[in-house]
């Protein structure tokens, strides 16, 4: 590269952007660490960890897959039954 000048020279910035390019610049223990605190960021602030229903899998029921309820928890009560 006997005449490339400096303005030709490519950066990771140019290919894929600040943010991605700072995240490859860290090491693997940096990354496992700042990996941890963005998904408990994500968790704070209502995220969840169960899947996603895949519509395209053979073994979707979509009669079976509601919302949850905004409390987490089934909507089925216990009933006592009285005498028991």
């Amino acid at each position: 590269m006997q005449g490339a000048s400096k303005s030709s020279v490519i950066t990771p910035e140019d290919l894929v952007g600040e943010e991605w390019a700072a995240w490859y610049q860290l090491d693997p223990l940096q990354r496992w660490e700042e990996s941890a605190r963005l998904w408990q960021t994500y968790l704070t602030l209502g995220g969840s960890l169960d899947p996603e229903p895949d519509t395209q899998s053979p073994f979707f029921d979509g009669s079976s897959s509601g919302a949850m309820p905004a409390h987490g928890r089934s909507g089925l009560r216990v009933l006592r039954r009285s005498g028991v």
